[in-house]
């Protein structure tokens, strides 16, 4: 197979589901807390696991000290609650203890390369967790990397078949413009 180009994919892709419209909403502790949800879990469950969250206790500052068997509760529904209950809660303490309080707006103004390493600094935080954060809700060009664009990336020839999670994020942000890593990452997904 000869692989396309990034921009020829995104345009066939663009033209068979529509173009994505980035729209940045700014909330990048709840972006965070969401993407943990997701991993390995299908959005559905992950949505419905963050609104049960956000319906059980009133605030950030009650879900980080929360009896742990209590947001495990809150967030059966997205699965592996076991694990992420914990990592949500040292990630809400980290921020509150960092920051001193929850809005991450302040990476809208860091380099960028700095603010993806103090999101990765976070308990359990990889670099697909990071760039969702910048991309999605603060509109920084980070690539997210998931499983479903990683291999449709492979399957299309755009990256090698024998490139870890890591070295995908890196290939696929040198392979596409900064500012159509959402279009991209949209279009793959």
């Amino acid at each position: 197979m000869t692989p396309l180009a990034p921009d020829a994919v995104m345009a066939r892709l663009g033209a068979l589901y529509g173009e994505p419209v980035q729209a940045a909403h700014g909330d990048g502790l709840a972006e965070l807390v969401l993407t943990v949800l997701s991993q390995n879990t299908a959005d559905t469950n992950s949505g419905r696991a963050f609104l049960q969250l956000l319906r059980a206790f009133p605030s950030w500052a009650a879900i980080a000290d929360a009896p742990p068997e209590a947001v495990v509760a809150a967030i059966q529904a997205g699965g592996l609650a076991q694990q992420k209950a914990p990592r949500i809660q040292a990630i809400l303490r980290t921020v509150r203890e960092q920051r001193g309080d929850w809005d991450l707006g302040f990476l809208r103004d860091t380099p960028l390369e700095e603010a993806r390493a103090w999101l990765r600094a976070l308990p359990g935080v990889g670099p697909k967790t990071a760039a969702c954060v910048l991309l999605f809700a603060l509109g920084l060009p980070a690539m997210p990397v998931d499983t479903h664009v990683e291999r449709v990336a492979k399957r299309l020839a755009l990256i090698p078949e024998r490139l870890t999670v890591e070295q995908a994020h890196a290939a696929l942000e040198h392979l596409v413009a900064p500012a159509r890593y959402y279009r991209f990452h949209m279009l793959l997904i």
